[in-house]
């Protein structure tokens, strides 16, 4: 039910101005995010400190008012959408950075940029690996909150990896410290890897201790095509072979080509049927060796052609090609159900594949590509949604992927969770007992149910 007016006063006595809104023209954006699914919220509210927070999360819990953090709602899967009514919480206004250098860690609240966070700690000869697509407008929050992964996962793993502590607050305003700035900690039961990938279902990040590393002097990314798909997996499992882990490495098959090329200028031709993008770091004489055997890897497996990116600008124009890949999808329809779904290593050409005669069974495009260096990939189903028949065969032809990714012994999403877009197949994938442990540890930190409810456990 929406909110009383003793319950709105409160919200606007604690959170005064701008950082309270409850007009529908104001709050409609906070009810959608990337999966374009929407839910009007009951209200907006943005704190700017951890007492705000506490004392939202103490009145939530005495009211039982649904709760729904948000940052920039990029994610795909509505996880922030505030469906069933509640307040949305804007992380946004807490964007505090405190950078320790000689620890390799910097303290941050959950609504710094994480594109502007890399460039900070770069300024200081500092790493912070983790790169999801988003990077230039998600926040760390969110990329906490999700474990997003990105491109670079490869060599340097996910969020998760980075995240050395957590201080939260849970309902009922109880303010909670998770791990330490300290590298290496095995004292307790590990909550910090436990709320990272929470999906915003246990608690209220209000600061992160992340991890560090030295910057890389110098990098450089190699595009190579091939004759088919076979090979390009081939080139791929000879990289590994030879010893070398590229810091990314992501495949584009022969319908994702297609596509890109009709929206821009593109170094493969007609006989290219897949291609291979890998970068790598490390330091100059490093670099060279690591790029002459990579090169033998990949051109021994029939290379149709090989570009090279060894300064930003040649480097950048390699990886604006995969940027494309979005845009351009909407060359072959108005409408997309986007998945991302994780497979073996070694099922991925058979998934593909799979793939690929799902979409000839329902007559739709369907577009696969991503992350081949850890199996990552992506499936986008272009239809047009206006047409009833083509929605029904985009939502069968989903049904169809998952099913086989699960067969293949894939898992339903490797970045971007189950929100509610895939809440119900969660038990195809996860066990009873397995479910009934996330319930259990779902009431330890939120028994009344009021943190982003609705959102897969």
């Amino acid at each position: 039910m929406p909110l009383t007016t003793t319950q709105r006063a409160f919200l606007r006595g604690q959170f005064p101005g701008d950082d309270y809104l409850e007009q529908p023209e104001a709050t409609c954006v906070y009810g959608t995010d990337a999966s374009r699914r929407f839910a009007l919220p009951w209200a907006v509210v943005r704190p700017r400190s951890v007492e705000q927070v506490r004392e939202l999360l103490t009145w939530a819990h005495r009211e039982e008012v649904p709760l729904f953090p948000r940052a920039r709602g990029t994610n795909v899967v509505a996880g922030c959408v505030p469906q069933g009514g509640g307040v949305v919480v804007s992380c946004l206004a807490m964007d505090r950075v405190d950078i320790q250098e000689d620890d390799f860690t910097a303290e941050v609240e959950p609504g710094v940029v994480t594109g502007a966070f890399q460039s900070q700690v770069q300024a200081r000869g500092l790493y912070y690996p983790p790169d999801p697509a988003s990077v230039r407008f998600s926040t760390l929050g969110g990329n906490a909150a999700t474990c997003a992964g990105g491109m670079r996962a490869v060599k340097y793993g996910v969020t998760r990896d980075y995240v050395l502590g957590i201080e939260a607050v849970l309902p009922g305003g109880e303010l909670i410290h998770t791990g330490a700035r300290t590298h290496k900690n095995v004292v307790g039961l590990d909550l910090t890897r436990l709320l990272v990938g929470s999906a915003g279902t246990l608690a209220f990040f209000t600061k992160l201790t992340l991890k560090l590393l030295p910057l890389p002097p110098v990098q450089a990314s190699l595009m190579v095509g091939y004759h088919s798909l076979d090979d390009a997996l081939a080139a791929s499992r000879a990289v590994f072979r030879a010893g070398i882990l590229p810091v990314a490495m992501e495949l584009m098959p022969e319908e994702v080509l297609d596509c890109v090329a009709r929206i821009g200028d593109s170094p493969w031709n007609d006989r290219t049927k897949a291609v291979l993008l890998l970068k790598c770091d490390g330091r100059p004489e490093g670099l060279r060796e690591e790029l002459a055997l990579i090169r033998s890897a990949l051109e021994g497996c029939g290379s149709v052609f090989v570009e090279e990116g060894r300064d930003p600008a040649a480097e950048e124009r390699l990886w604006e090609l995969r940027r494309m890949i979005n845009p351009a999808s909407f060359r072959l329809g108005p409408d997309k159900i986007s998945e991302d779904v994780s497979l073996p290593r070694g099922k991925v050409a058979e998934g593909i594949l799979g793939i690929r005669e799902i979409g000839r069974v329902h007559d739709l495009s369907i577009l696969t590509f991503g992350h081949l260096g850890d199996g990552n990939i992506h499936v986008n189903i272009m239809h047009d949604a206006s047409e009833e028949n083509q929605r029904e065969h985009a939502l069968r032809a989903r049904e169809a992927v998952l099913e086989l990714v699960l067969h293949l012994g894939g898992v339903l999403s490797g970045e971007h969770g189950l929100g509610l877009t895939k809440r119900g197949w969660l038990h195809r994938q996860v066990g009873p007992v397995e479910c009934g442990l996330f319930s259990l540890i779902k009431r330890a930190f939120d028994p009344k149910g009021i943190m982003n409810p609705g959102k897969a456990y």
